[in-house]
């Protein structure tokens, strides 16, 4: 497989295309799942090496370390600087462009809904200069003084860019529509507080 060139019109769709396409033949990455297509149940949760962000897990796990951190500075350095980035989650529905992954994530940030998450329950599948992850993230956040948990099934894209993997797609889903309407409420709600 040829590389996926960084910029260019192409490339969103290449990145979806060849995800879609080939998540039937892939095969995982044998260090991050044992016993062949079987999900991994240990969470990356952020507190893992970062020594080597050229393996997917490290990318990862920079991602969830920069989050549960609410380090800023470190979601800007796992996503790529791209306009064909594409995030759609249950708080910012689908946003594109290089800076929406900051804008979102500045607001959960600031917000007191104080949300953390691992990343488990995943499979992680690569071709050439891409690949993804599929799993589950759980955690918590805060409404007002209680805390509740959180579910999310997740998706995140990878491309390789210059020897570092750099997050190109993120999709999360709440199935509960409760959880998602109590979760959306008490970030928002928080976000109106603060502007």
């Amino acid at each position: 497989m040829s590389a996926i060139p960084y910029k260019g019109t192409l490339l969103t769709p290449a990145i979806f295309g060849l995800a879609a396409n080939l998540a039937l033949f892939s095969t995982p990455l044998s260090a991050a799942v044992s016993g062949g297509q079987k999900p991994v149940q240990d969470p990356i949760t952020g507190d893992e090496d970062l020594g080597d962000l050229s393996q997917p897990q490290q990318a990862l796990a920079q991602f969830y370390r920069g989050f549960n951190t609410r380090d800023l500075k470190m979601i800007d350095e796992n996503f790529a600087r791209s306009d064909e980035v594409a995030i759609d989650n249950p708080l910012g529905g689908i946003r594109r462009g290089a800076d929406q992954p900051h804008v979102m994530y500045e607001g959960v940030f600031k917000s007191p809904a104080d949300v953390h998450v691992v990343f488990w329950d995943y499979t992680i599948h690569r071709a050439g200069d891409v690949f993804w992850a599929v799993g589950r993230e759980r955690g918590t956040y805060r409404e007002g003084d209680v805390v509740k948990d959180l579910n999310i099934r997740t998706t995140r894209i990878y491309q390789l860019v210059d020897g570092r993997w750099r997050q190109m797609h993120h999709h999360g889903s709440i199935e509960d529509s409760k959880l998602l309407g109590d979760y959306q409420s008490a970030i928002r709600s928080a976000a109106a507080k603060i502007h």
